[in-house]
């Protein structure tokens, strides 16, 4: 069986509380085997590239500009699109599960085509969002990384 491959979305700028999430979420992913993808820059997807990486994993950020120089440090692979927020599609039809912490439109953006694609997402400290018929959207929120890590990865046990 391949790796799994999980995606992490959140803000550029973000609390360090919400920093300190992300770097366990990246650092649970890395020591179970994970490929972490993100859109490559700072905030939420900087901590947790650099959680994973630190414990061993393999980290993709998907640029939205031409210059690798935009990466963050803890990038196993830069991957510059020149796609601007378009690659927030690619972010997330990338991994087989989403998991979003804090973040701003861009991070709702990426929940919506997440959800919209079929991709399970996973919530800790984010969005939460009402369909017009009044239903919940089905992101699955999270009480602790290791429970947002554990449901990401559940189709792989």
């Amino acid at each position: 069986m391949s790796a799994p491959v999980v995606s992490v979305v959140g803000s550029a700028v973000c609390t360090s509380a919400q920093a300190g999430i992300a770097e366990e979420v990246g650092r649970l992913l890395g020591e179970r085997g994970a490929i972490l993808v993100c859109g490559g820059r700072g905030g939420v997807m900087e901590a947790a590239c650099r959680g994973a990486q630190e414990a061993g994993g393999i980290t993709v950020g998907i640029l939205p500009g031409i210059d690798r120089q935009e990466a963050n440090p803890y990038l196993t692979v830069a991957l510059p699109t020149g796609l601007g927020n378009a690659r927030n599609t690619l972010v997330v039809i990338t991994g087989e599960a989403v998991i979003a912490i804090g973040g701003g439109y861009g991070t709702l953006s990426e929940i919506g085509i997440a959800l919209k694609q079929g991709r399970r997402v996973i919530g800790l400290d984010t969005w939460e969002a009402i369909r017009s018929d009044g239903q919940k959207a089905a992101i699955e929120v999270a009480q602790s990384p290791e429970q947002a890590v554990a449901l990401a990865l559940s189709d792989h046990l």
